[in-house]
């Protein structure tokens, strides 16, 4: 299966503020129940495995509602391990108010090196180009003290079948058409640890890992373990 490069209504200034809510409340329920907080919350726990490390400043990028991390913590909470969660993304609609989070662009993150212990996102590096998704790890790996996260989809003909079965459970039109489009254009493992050994000296430890209805969970760590 090809990867399409297929623009997302979600992404675009002009989705109605009405659509986008509802689209962002369907990603949430997507991400609570398909594997989506469960691949962040094992990559944060493979981090602390390696680190000793039990409490985590994190920096999730193209947050939107911010569920992913938050769910994220509060069950890695039950096994002793804290996090303190920033939400960033491009649209001030798109994030959740009572949260602390900013506004700003994902290619050029307004924080001092080594600013957060973790830089995450969600079901954000498929919308980026090859060149773009290097350019925001480089931002990323700037940004972090200890670990890049990468939590997203894999591409998949299978997978395109799941999307379509799941209609009756989006509310959203533009759920239904952002879905497609995410599995066309996203990654597989093998194209994302290509794109992301390119070019960098010295080379960076990258771990990917499947996880449950075609996620992938991709760290890229900054320390050495």
């Amino acid at each position: 299966m090809q990867r399409v490069n297929c623009e997302e209504i979600l992404d675009s200034v002009d989705c109605p503020a009405s659509d986008a809510r509802a689209s962002l409340h369907d990603l949430r329920l997507i991400n609570r129940w398909f594997g989506g907080v469960g691949t962040t919350r094992r990559m944060i726990e493979r981090v602390s495995e390696a680190s000793g490390q039990r409490h985590f400043t994190v920096l999730e990028v193209g947050a939107g509602l911010g569920e992913v991390p938050q769910k994220a913590g509060l069950q890695l909470g039950d096994h002793g391990i804290t996090l303190e969660i920033t939400d960033l993304d491009r649209f001030a609609s798109h994030l959740r108010q009572g949260h602390r989070a900013i506004v700003a662009d994902a290619m050029a993150l307004p924080f001092r090196e080594n600013g957060f212990d973790l830089v995450s996102c969600n079901l954000f590096a498929h919308h980026l180009e090859p060149a773009e998704l290097g350019q925001f790890v480089d931002e990323a790996w700037r940004v972090c003290r200890c670990a890049v996260l990468i939590n997203d989809l894999v591409r998949h003909p299978l997978h395109l079948a799941l999307v379509y079965a799941g209609f009756p459970l989006m509310r959203s039109h533009v759920s239904r058409a952002d879905g497609l489009a995410s599995v066309r254009r996203a990654y597989v493992p093998e194209e994302m640890r290509r794109m992301l050994s390119n070019g960098h000296s010295p080379a960076r430890m990258i771990s990917i890992s499947r996880h449950y209805l075609f996620r992938m969970g991709v760290i890229i760590w900054k320390q050495n373990h």
